[in-house]
């Protein structure tokens, strides 16, 4: 088969890898209809992940049809079509039970595409199906499904819910890429007073405004003053990171009130000054966090009645065989106004840069 391969900071290619097997009796394996790209991806190609090793299949989000089961799989069999989780659950160990899945213990984790070969091929093997892997409602279509992976769970648990957004609150979200737009649509579940979105990309800001903020405020604008003119200087009650650089970072801990929460989603590849002096006073709280994806039923359940704006994400397709071209456009975002990438699924639409 084809797939993805990694082989160190800034090189990749789509070539030949053998066919994935079973190797537990918990096992499946998925043939492959849609992936997309994450900025963890890019993160990796970086080099900001050193735990990926060279020759490892890149990847953590798919939909697919399970091929093969292993002997002890219950929840699925083969014919079914399945939205493959960016975390994979042992289901025994402590963190599991706790439903913190993304620290699991007994193998889980974040594991695909990261400590074992991961989704961007022709064919995955995903460890413990039975918690691992969503039957999907047939209303959803695979490119929309594809989001539920890793983005929209990502937004809602590590920035929404641990940012604990109530009804009439002010959020700011800093980053409005995917898992920024992801925040903001999923904030909304709580009436939010008003939510605020801060970033570089005019396109990014639009995005914003159809997702369902109130305000934009570009970087170099002065975000902050924004946010204190709109809350009788107070300050943001939360406040998500969503890009993963030190300057967002710090930015997000000048832009929230006292008493208020900072949710950490950006993946960091650099240490982030943590202005103590200033907030140690403030009765400030800090999350931080890696998905667990215990919200991926109620996420499906939801847009499958149409109450997610998964494809609105979606700008630009390609055949699964495109990876490369794929990746090339993702990494240029900036260029070419593309949110999520989706390769493969029911449409296959080769991508032109938009002007």
């Amino acid at each position: 088969m084809k797939a993805l391969v990694f082989h160190g900071p800034g090189q990749s290619a789509w070539e030949e890898v053998p066919d994935p097997a079973v190797k537990e009796p918990t096992d499946v394996i998925v043939r492959v209809e849609a992936v997309t790209i994450c900025g963890t991806d890019l993160h990796i190609l970086k080099g900001d992940v050193p735990e990926v090793q060279p020759g490892t299949v890149l990847g953590h989000e798919a939909v697919g049809e399970i091929v093969e089961v292993g002997s002890d799989v219950r929840s699925v069999r083969p014919g079914d079509r399945v939205l493959v989780s960016c975390i994979s659950s042992c289901g025994r160990c402590r963190f599991c039970r706790e439903r913190m899945y993304g620290q699991c213990r007994g193998g889980g984790g974040w594991i695909l595409g990261h400590l074992i070969d991961g989704t961007q091929a022709e064919y995955v093997r995903v460890p413990f199906a039975d918690l691992s892997v969503h039957p999907l409602p047939g209303v959803l279509d695979s490119k929309d499904a594809v989001l539920l992976a890793d983005i929209f769970p990502t937004g809602y648990e590590v920035g929404v819910l641990n940012g604990r957004v109530r009804p009439g609150d002010t959020v700011a979200v800093v980053g409005a890429g995917p898992i920024g737009l992801a925040a903001i649509a999923t904030a909304r579940l709580f009436s939010p007073e008003r939510i605020i979105a801060v970033d570089l990309a005019p396109a990014r800001l639009e995005a914003a405004h159809r997702f369902g903020a109130d305000a934009v405020a570009d970087v170099h604008e002065a975000p902050a003053q924004l946010v204190a003119d709109l809350t009788d200087g107070l300050g943001a009650d939360v406040v998500i990171e969503a890009v993963g650089l030190p300057e967002s970072f710090e930015l997000c801990t000048r832009m929230v009130r006292p008493g208020g929460h900072v949710a950490n989603v950006g993946v960091h590849g650099r240490p982030a000054t943590l202005h103590l002096e200033d907030l140690w006073i403030k009765n400030v709280t800090i999350t931080t966090g890696l998905v667990d994806t215990f919200s991926t039923p109620t996420l499906l359940r939801m847009a499958a009645a149409g109450r997610l704006p998964t494809a609105q994400l979606v700008t630009h397709t390609f055949p699964l065989d495109h990876m490369e071209e794929a990746y090339d456009f993702f990494r240029r975002a900036g260029e070419t106004a593309a949110l999520k990438v989706v390769l493969g699924g029911e449409q296959h639409e080769v991508a032109v840069p938009t002007a």
